[in-house]
C-alpha cells in the first residue's frame, strides 16, 4: 500500500527520510536494559524492516521562549515533581514521528504533532504559553474513525465550554462529542473504530488522555513512567465494567469481537446514542507538571508495546537522543526495532522532547568504601592463584 500524506496540524511538513492514572510503573535504569543494549545502534542487524517506501516519517520542533503558570485554578489536577516549583523549567516542545503499515494489508493509524498550540489557534483562543498537542490513532475495521478523530478532537477540546477553565472536563467531553459525531456522518464508515490516545501540554502541565491500548510513556531521567493504562477486555477493571453492562468475553475479544475495551466508532457494537454500552469512549485521565527530569514522552500503538516494554523503549529513545539529539529518528528507530521483532501490526510511533539539549549523561557515583583481606583470607587466596 502507497503511503497516504500525513498533514500537521501547525504547519505543512513534507514526509523525509530525516526527516486515567498513573500506574505506578516505575522501572530502574537496569531493569530491562539488557534486552535493550543487544538492539541499540545495531539497527542495521538481523531482519530488516520491512518496505521502507511505505514509511511515514517526519520531525519538527517550536522554540517557545517564556513558560506560564498553570494550576488548580485552570481545572488541572496533577503530580508536581519536588524540584518544579523553584526549577524555571522553560518547556521546549521538539517532536518527531514514524508510522509504517507493517505486516497488514492496510494503514489504519493516525497520528497529530502540533508543536505550537498558540499559533495554530491564534489569538481567538486565550492558552498558557508554551503550549502542544499530540495524539495517536489507532484505527481498525477501516480508516473512517481514526481519521474523523484526528482531523476533529482538537477542535472539540477548544470549543467545549469548559476550555480552557476546566481542561479535564473539556478532553473527556470531546472525546464522546467525536464519538457521537462520527455516529452521525452519513459519508463514513460507521462500523470503523479507533483508540485515542491524546496529550495536551499548557504550560508546564500535561494532560494525558487514553481510551484503547495505546500507551504514553515518560521518560525521566532513564526511567520509564507509564501515564496510560492499556483498556484490554481482560483487564480486571475493564472486565468488570464490561460484564456489569451485560457485555462478555470469549478468548480475550470484547463480545467475541474486539481486542480492546474501549474506543470511538464501532457503532455496530453500541446501543443508541446516549446508552451505557460495554464498549465505552470515555477516557482515562493522568495530569502531571513537568519538571526538568522529565526528558520526553513516547506515544505509540500497541503495535510497538505488543512486542517492547516501556523501559525498553525509554532506553532506546534515550540513547538516540543523546546520539543525535533528533526525535523524529528515535521514533523511526523504535518502529523499525518493532519491525525486527515481528510486530502484527501497523505501527505508529510519536516522540515529544521537553528541551532542546540532548539527555545529560547519568553518572553514577562510585563507592570510596575501603575493602580489605585478612592475612588468612590474603593466603588462601595465594593458594588458589598458585595452582
Amino acid at each position: 500500500m502507497t503511503p497516504r500524506e500525513e498533514v500537521s496540524l501547525s504547519t505543512p511538513v513534507r514526509l523525509t527520510h530525516n526527516g486515567g492514572f498513573i500506574k505506578g510503573s516505575l522501572y530502574t535504569m537496569d531493569e530491562e536494559n539488557a534486552e535493550c543494549f543487544d538492539h541499540v545502534g545495531h539497527l542495521s542487524y538481523g531482519k530488516p524492516p520491512r518496505d521502507h517506501s511505505v514509511m511515514r516519517h517526519c520531525s519538527s520542533s517550536t522554540w517557545l521562549p517564556t513558560a506560564a503558570e498553570f494550576d488548580s485554578d485552570n481545572g488541572i489536577l496533577g503530580i508536581k515533581s519536588p524540584s518544579n516549583e523553584a526549577s524555571g523549567m522553560l518547556p521546549v516542545f521538539r517532536s518527531g514521528s514514524c508510522s509504517e503499515i507493517g505486516p497488514k494489508r492496510y494503514m489504519e493509524d493516525e497520528f497529530i504533532c502540533v508543536n505550537n498550540l498558540c499559533k495554530h489557534l491564534g489569538s481567538d483562543v486565550n492558552i498558557p504559553s508554551p503550549a502542544a498537542f499530540y495524539g495517536v490513532f489507532d484505527g481498525h475495521g477501516g480508516i473512517d474513525a481514526a481519521s474523523f478523530t484526528k482531523k476533529n478532537i482538537l477542535n472539540f477540546i477548544v470549543r467545549d465550554s469548559h476550555f480552557p477553565t476546566n481542561v479535564e472536563k473539556a478532553v473527556k467531553s470531546a472525546f464522546r462529542v467525536a464519538d457521537h459525531a462520527f455516529a452521525g456522518a452519513s459519508a463514513l464508515d460507521k462500523t470503523s473504530g479507533t483508540t485515542a490516545l491524546t496529550a495536551l501540554i499548557l504550560g508546564r502541565t500535561m494532560l494525558i488522555a487514553n481510551a484503547g491500548d495505546s500507551r504514553a510513556v515518560l521518560g525521566k531521567r532513564g526511567r520509564a513512567i507509564e501515564l496510560s493504562k492499556d483498556h484490554k477486555p481482560n483487564c480486571t477493571t475493564e472486565r468488570l465494567r464490561i460484564e456489569k453492562l451485560g457485555g462478555v468475553i470469549h478468548d480475550g475479544y470484547l463480545n467475541g469481537q474486539l481486542s480492546v475495551a474501549r474506543a470511538l466508532g464501532d457503532w455496530h457494537l453500541k446501543g443508541p446514542i446516549g446508552s451505557n454500552n460495554p464498549l465505552s469512549a470515555e477516557p482515562e485521565l493522568q495530569a502531571i507538571t513537568l519538571s526538568e527530569e522529565d526528558e520526553f514522552l513516547i506515544m505509540g500503538c500497541d503495535g510497538l508495546w505488543d512486542v517492547m516494554s516501556s523501559q525498553c523503549a525509554v532506553t532506546i529513545v534515550r540513547k538516540g537522543l543523546m546520539a543525535h539529539n533528533d526525535p523524529g529518528k528515535c521514533s523511526r528507530e523504535l518502529v523499525e526495532e518493532a519491525l525486527k521483532r515481528n510486530t502484527c501490526d501497523n505501527l505508529t510511533v510519536v516522540v515529544v522532547c521537553f528541551s532542546p539539549d540532548p539527555p545529560p549523561k547519568i553518572e553514577i557515583p562510585r563507592s570510596h568504601r575501603r575493602r580489605s583481606i585478612s592475612a588468612e583470607g590474603l593466603d588462601v587466596l595465594k593458594g588458589v592463584l598458585s595452582l
